[in-house]
């Protein structure tokens, strides 16, 4: 199988407020090429715009992977032709904002991990706020292997996720992690069983659905824009979605609907 001239590259669905974003290559690990990424920048432009959607979910179709990262073939014909090696981030390259640099994205993206989840394929796992992993999953940068650099945030974000011992030795030698390893350090939340991994996301999809929107993304900014700051400067930033939640309806509702002994309706507004 090859790509069609006209064919998407990216499945992207919407139901019961989940965004559902599926890398669509899986005759070649759903390596991701220039139009991909030009794709999925459209899709998360969509994401973050549509207030129905309230997180998305992320994977690869078949069965083998994830995604393995970029499309090297790809990457060789535009050395050939002159185009210039990328570095850290997208900035100048098609779909920029990427998801891994994408930093005003407000809403939670899990990851459905199956399989081969290498170089930019990991790099995307690492910017995601929740990891579901199958028994079979595989992690690994193997980017020092080829030349290249993990540009994609993974240097960044393995060293600020893992042991700093550990998160070197895997990215001065491209060493892979396996599922139980990469649950261990904590770097997905959950792995299980191949024939599980969608209902165990759907538990995940399932509870955040049912929390207050709002509540979602001002948790979500907070913890990241925090997170290098001292404790007491913490308590003082600015929030733009925490002053958003604190001024909504849905911060009237959630009590009322306790007090209530009801389910909440939220508005996100």
């Amino acid at each position: 199988m090859t790509d069609d001239a006209t064919s998407p590259r990216v499945r992207y669905e919407k139901k019961d407020h989940v965004a559902y974003v599926t890398l669509d290559r899986p005759h070649v690990l759903n390596a991701m090429d220039t139009r991909m990424h030009a794709e999925l920048a459209d899709v998360w432009d969509d994401v973050e715009a549509d207030d129905e959607v309230r997180a998305a979910v992320l994977t690869g179709a078949g069965e083998r992977a994830f995604t393995v990262g970029q499309d090297l073939k790809e990457r060789a014909r535009l050395d050939t032709e002159g185009t210039a090696p990328t570095s850290f981030g997208s900035r100048g390259q098609p779909g920029w904002p990427r998801l891994t640099d994408r930093f005003t994205l407000s809403k939670p993206v899990v990851a459905r991990v199956n399989g081969f989840a290498l170089g930019g394929g990991f790099e995307l796992a690492l910017a995601c706020d929740i990891v579901v992993a199958s028994e079979d999953a595989v992690f690994a940068l193997p980017e020092v292997r080829l030349g290249l650099v993990p540009g994609a945030g993974g240097v960044f974000r393995l060293f600020r996720q893992l042991p700093q011992k550990v998160a070197m030795g895997h990215l001065l030698t491209g060493r892979r992690l396996d599922a139980a390893t990469a649950l261990r350090y904590g770097l997905v939340n959950e792995v299980v069983p191949a024939d599980r991994l969608d209902a165990c996301v759907a538990e995940w999809t399932g509870d955040l659905v049912r929390a207050a929107p709002l509540s979602v993304r001002a948790i979500r900014e907070a913890a990241l824009k925090s997170f290098d700051m001292p404790l007491e400067e913490a308590f003082t930033a600015r929030y733009p979605w925490e002053e958003r939640r604190r001024h909504s309806g849905d911060a009237v509702e959630g009590p009322r609907a306790f007090a209530e002994k009801r389910d909440p309706v939220w508005s996100g507004r």
